[in-house]
């Protein structure tokens, strides 16, 4: 099957041919920083995880969100979805790989990352990420490739895979879950803890993750000539409306136990967040905005006329994933680590060597998605053909 990666049209090849060329500048930018090391990146001693690992926080949810779709077809019956299950896999596969990438570009020395292998250590929250992360990884790639190649020669899935697609989803939930509690074991960041924090991933990852393969299931169907089906879009358009609220609704629990509590340490970092802290507040534009967009995303997706109407919904679903990347792809790690534990401001702002770099590793996520939907596609029309 993966013949049909190289196989395409002129488009498709010059598309290729632009992530490739993105990939070959983040690639560039690495290098540069592997030889000079962490201190081109706005990271510092107060502020020892930056826009990488923000990254990693984001995409580990749009991976978990895969399981959105394996739950209603596998678990529940539910046949519409069966279109689209293979793409929410390969979303997943993708996802996984950049989280997994932005780990190494985050070391500064990817040779350490064998120290987790050779020198393992259960009891760390770290050593059981890599664990759920790798896991699920293959777990993506076993279950998404025999069951596009069952689809390819109209048969069943094998049985021995069945037990695979079961236990994904569990794992799927772990993988976020232990992301989360990388946050909130840390005693000393009263921002991350919370016992809250997990089910604020979990539901963000719900709702970014689905609104994205919206955004991909509508530009495939522009594309090519599959068409994802409008029930599965209007389903996929209804768990975004219902964990874009749960995203807000435990947001708004989180503000309302620290301000009601009035605890010093844990309320500075939402105040520095939105109103901003000692004459520092580069981020509450950002966190303002986040708000905006996940408000004006519930509203859009509530009323039925607007969220049935695919161009209004294509709106929606972008604030929902720009709204859900601010949140937790910025505000969540610098607001865990401004101010610092002795109540110091050091702010964070990504150098341009940073952003170029996660450009590049956004780069090799894409490359393999369309690869990956250039091959699931192709098989659905060979089919249907």
């Amino acid at each position: 099957m993966l013949e049909l990666t190289i196989k395409g049209s002129k488009k498709y090849y010059g598309w290729m041919t632009l992530v490739l060329g993105v990939i070959g500048v983040g690639f560039c930018v690495y290098v540069w920083q592997l030889l000079q090391g962490l201190q081109i990146t706005g990271m510092s001693r107060d502020v020892s995880w930056g826009f990488y690992i923000a990254q990693l926080t984001f995409l580990v949810g749009v991976a978990a969100s895969a399981v959105m779709l394996v739950i209603p077809y596998y678990l529940h019956n539910y046949k519409a979805f069966g279109k689209i299950t293979i793409l929410g896999e390969f979303l997943a596969i993708a996802s996984v790989t950049m989280c997994l990438l932005f780990v190494i570009v985050d070391l500064g020395q990817p040779m350490r990352l064998l120290n987790v292998v050779l020198h393992p250590t259960p009891g760390s929250v770290l050593f059981w990420d890599m664990v759920v992360l790798n896991g699920y990884l293959f777990l993506n790639l076993i279950i998404g490739w025999n069951v596009l190649e069952a689809e390819r020669n109209q048969t069943h899935t094998p049985k021995w895979v069945k037990p695979l697609i079961y236990l994904s989803v569990p794992w799927a939930v772990s993988i976020h879950t232990v992301t989360a509690f990388l946050y909130c074991g840390l005693p000393g960041r009263g921002f991350w803890l919370t016992a809250v924090l997990a089910p604020r991933f979990l539901a963000s990852a719900f709702a970014a993750g689905p609104s994205l393969l919206i955004l991909l299931c509508l530009l495939i169907r522009r594309i090519s000539n599959f068409d994802p089906g409008r029930e599965q879009i209007q389903s996929l358009a209804k768990i975004v409306t219902y964990a874009i609220i749960l995203n807000v609704f435990f947001f708004f629990c989180e503000v309302f136990v620290v301000f009601y509590s009035q605890i010093p340490e844990h309320m500075d970092h939402f105040k520095y967040l939105f109103m901003g802290l000692h004459g520092h507040g580069a981020l509450v534009p950002w966190m303002w905005t986040s708000l905006g967009l996940m408000f004006f995303a519930i509203f859009m997706l509530v009323l039925p006329i607007t969220r049935r109407n695919e161009g209004t919904l294509a709106v929606s679903c972008v604030a929902v994933f720009v709204g859900t990347w601010i949140d937790k792809g910025m505000g969540m790690i610098s607001g865990g680590f401004v101010p610092s534990p002795l109540h110091h401001v050091n702010e964070y702002i990504p150098t341009v060597p940073e952003i170029a770099i996660t450009i590049g590793v956004y780069g090799i996520g894409v490359l393999i998605l369309s690869a990956l939907f250039k091959m699931a596609i192709s098989i659905k029309e060979e089919v249907a053909a």
